[in-house]
């Protein structure tokens, strides 16, 4: 890719601020920053999510088909949990400061932060990684099409998913009024282990700092395969998010 790059060029940039591209927030715990080289383009065949939660709080279960994701902790700890399509099982991770855990391309994945101040990394193998959601999945796909395919009841179905309005991204969703119980294979809370150098806290994104208009996810009606992390990325305004 960088074969192509014209470095005379003014154009050509070697630094960025990840405050200043958030792909996602929650709440002032729970955010994403993203880098791709949409935003730094001499970066290459690789790029990033700047990725903080605080405790039970969980990156959707999702996929990137395009990309393998290596999850770096840098401070706090988190499960990361992936389905091995070839052996049908659930494989927990728990990493701590210093410590990876890494997602085969195409596999169905999610994290969740067992203490506060949670802060990942997640690293991709792609200039712009590709996503495609649980929460989408399930809100798109008709009910009787999961009530005929299981031997579901569809009455059940409709009102079980009825509350997942839009993509999730980090939940569960702000505002939620049920009763959730952290996942029965994370560990309980702990204390977050402390980061062996200094880092600026609390993180956050500049003063005055705006999520961008929503957008169409994925290329919406048309599919998933045009999402990247661009300037403009959405978020829970409007009720649709990117593709990553």
């Amino acid at each position: 890719m960088n074969s192509y790059m014209d470095y005379t060029s003014p154009d050509v940039r070697f630094s960025y601020d990840l405050r200043q591209n958030p792909f996602f927030i929650k709440d002032e715990r729970n955010f994403i920053n993203s880098l791709s080289v949409n935003e730094l383009n001499t970066l290459g065949n690789a790029s990033m999510l700047d990725i903080f939660l605080s405790v039970q709080n969980v990156v959707e279960p999702h996929i990137h088909q395009n990309a393998t994701e290596l999850v770096y902790c840098v401070s706090g700890s988190a499960v990361v949990s992936l389905i091995n399509p070839f052996t049908k099982k659930l494989i927990n991770c728990t990493i701590t400061p210093c410590q990876v855990a890494c997602v085969p391309q195409g596999w169905w994945h999610y994290e969740v932060a067992i203490c506060d101040n949670t802060h990942l990394i997640a690293i991709f193998d792609a200039p712009i990684p590709e996503l495609i959601t649980g929460s989408d999945i399930l809100r798109l796909t008709p009910a009787e099409i999961l009530s005929h395919t299981y031997c579901l009841n569809e009455e059940q179905i409709r009102a079980a998913l009825a509350p997942i309005k839009d993509t999730v991204i980090i939940g569960p969703p702000k505002g939620c009024v049920e009763a959730c119980q952290p996942p029965h294979h994370a560990p309980k809370p702990v204390q977050p282990v402390p980061y062996p150098y200094p880092y600026p806290s609390p993180y956050a994104a500049p003063a005055g700092a705006t999520m961008p208009a929503a957008v169409q996810p994925y290329g919406w009606p048309g599919g998933y395969a045009t999402s990247g992390y661009a300037p403009g990325a959405p978020t829970q305004a409007g009720g649709m998010y990117p593709g990553l």
